[in-house]
């Protein structure tokens, strides 16, 4: 059917209206048409190119090569990665118009914008390696926060504890710390000493739920001699004295008696203290840490704590949240304990996949002293080098619910089951920890082993 002028000019419109570029030669290869689309993807005017051949639109550099003489040559559909003298960037795809001898009378060649394409591969590149330089410089940041101490932090919550304990550390503040017991108020403590100005001096941990009611005022101030039955003769120093200077941590402050408490808080506003049995204060300058796994609010509101003692106590409140709150730190902690572990007893000993996955699933309610104790006796009483999930407490191993099978099921294959839980360790420790290298070191084994292993499974 031969084309009238008014469907051509249809024709034209809707080349004209096309939002990707066309370019269209005769059999020769001569330029015959050119939308807009093609202007201004290319930058180049129709006018520069109607009527010249390719061969030359390719020698004068207004391409870097013609999908359309490819056509021409092997008389089939070609795409070509095509750049301009204006620096953009196209896929190009041209296809060939037979005629009814099999002879090529046209080549339609239509051409997509793919500049945009390349600078967002580009700048995806560019953000992958500040990723990667912003990841190697919080990893040298938690190195040097953690340095010469015995945390183990890899868990945001956690970091952000101690980023808050590293700013107040040089500041001359009390601190209380809360948290479960076991959570690490004592490391937490000690870390604050370590980096503040009194870092020369004593550091005494008191804890005083350890210690009877009757005797603990004599621990903390002091008493002249002669001041009680048993009394040292010459009289004793009390351990805020002999924190003079330097930093006293008061453990389990919650346990500490209400008539002891209007004697701490006077302490804590008047900086001096008055032996038992004595007459004249004595100056003392001391920094408090207090710590309790109690809830002093609460106590407070049951006249259990003097509410204004707890406001003084209170001035830098730090939370430290349970073991079970802050799963990135398990592993981590488990294989600090490990090679602890295996260095005093002189063993050679590591944990199965399936063994870390129960260890990362657990609750821990008692917290990273629980797991400390936990990874010591599996490492006294497994028989063999490599510590499986037999070895483990039996109330700490539990099914995962991908792998719950009720009564009314088939029994699976125990080759299944294991594929199961390995699948499953493997999509969280890449999910939590984001690339192979982090997710691999937290189940233990080798980047190349997490990949391959990865890969058997999608």
């Amino acid at each position: 059917m031969k084309l009238n002028n008014s469907m051509l000019d249809k024709l034209g419109d809707i080349l004209e209206s096309s939002i990707d570029g066309i370019y269209i030669t005769d059999g020769q290869a001569n330029t015959l048409m050119i939308n807009k689309a093609y202007e201004r993807i290319t930058g180049i005017k129709r006018e520069e190119l109607i009527g010249k051949n390719m061969n030359d639109v390719v020698k004068l550099g207004y391409i870097s090569e013609s999908a359309t003489l490819l056509v021409l040559d092997n008389k089939e559909v070609n795409t070509i990665e095509q750049n301009f003298k204006t620096g953009k960037k196209a896929l190009v795809t041209a296809t060939p118009v037979f005629d009814d001898d099999g002879n090529i009378t046209m080549v339609v060649a239509n051409v997509r914008d793919i500049t945009e394409l390349y600078e967002l591969k580009e700048k995806l590149h560019e953000n992958e390696y500040l990723t990667r330089k912003y990841y190697r410089e919080l990893e040298q940041m938690k190195l040097q926060l953690l340095k010469n101490t015995n945390i183990v932090a890899r868990d945001k919550k956690m970091l952000d504890v101690i980023q808050i304990a590293k700013r107040i550390s040089s500041l001359d503040v009390t601190a209380l710390l809360t948290g479960e017991t076991g959570v690490g108020k004592d490391e937490i403590a000690k870390f604050i000493y370590r980096n503040s100005e009194r870092k020369n001096n004593q550091f005494i941990k008191i804890n005083c739920g350890a210690i009877p009611g009757t005797l603990i005022e004599a621990e903390l101030f002091g008493y002249e001699k002669g001041a009680f039955t048993g009394a040292n003769k010459d009289g004793k120093m009390g351990l805020f004295e002999v924190a003079d200077g330097g930093t006293l941590f008061l453990d389990e402050i919650g346990e500490i008696p209400l008539d002891m408490q209007v004697k701490l808080l006077r302490v804590l506003q008047d900086n001096e203290v008055k032996r038992v049995g004595g007459i004249k204060s004595v100056k003392v300058d001391v920094r408090i840490i207090a710590a309790t796994n109690r809830n002093l609010e609460e106590m407070v509101k049951e006249k259990l704590f003097r509410e204004d003692l707890y406001y003084r106590l209170n001035i830098v409140p730090i939370s430290i949240p349970p073991l079970r709150e802050r799963k990135d730190d398990i592993i981590p902690l488990v294989h600090y304990f490990l090679s602890k572990l295996n260095k005093k007893y002189n063993f050679n000993k590591s944990l199965t996949a399936e063994a870390l996955s129960y260890l990362y699933e657990y609750e821990w309610k008692g917290n990273v002293r629980e797991l400390k104790n936990i990874i010591e006796r599996i490492i006294i009483m497994s028989n063999d080098d490599v510590i499986t999930k037999e070895d483990l407490p039996k109330d700490m191993i539990h099914i995962d619910d991908a792998l719950k099978i009720s009564a009314a099921d088939e029994l699976i294959s125990l080759k299944t089951a294991l594929e199961k839980v390995e699948r499953h360790m493997l999509k969280i420790a890449f999910e939590r920890h984001g690339n192979v290298r982090a997710a691999a070191k937290a189940l233990a084994i080798d980047p190349a082993t997490f990949v391959r292993k990865r890969k058997k499974y999608r």
